[in-house]
């Protein structure tokens, strides 16, 4: 027979909070403001590729749809449906490898 459980808790722990150290680099808060930055014009990009390929078609129909478009504002394809995962999903790895 196994220990009974830990009783259930309705407030969480706390997380952990992380020790005083030293001012950021003003360096790299520079870099991170340009990173943020970067995501956020493709974020913007993203939107548009999502008004031309909508979110309900897959990658392969969107790259059909989205190659023409990609050429004439100078963008790899490879971008642009990273810019559409990135501004359907808000989650910056998917513009690991391609834009970040």
């Amino acid at each position: 027979m196994s220990p009974p459980c830990a009783p259930w808790s309705a407030r969480p722990s706390a997380p952990p909070s992380l020790p005083a150290g030293p001012p950021a680099d003003p360096a790299l808060t520079d870099l991170r403001r340009v990173v943020d930055d970067l995501a956020a014009i493709t974020h913007q990009l993203g939107e548009l590729m999502l008004e031309i390929a909508p979110a309900y078609l897959p990658d392969t129909d969107a790259a059909d749809v989205l190659a023409p478009l990609c050429e004439q504002i100078g963008e790899t394809l490879e971008n642009g449906l990273a810019a559409r995962s990135y501004a359907m999903s808000a989650d910056r790895r998917a513009l690991h490898g391609t834009v970040l």
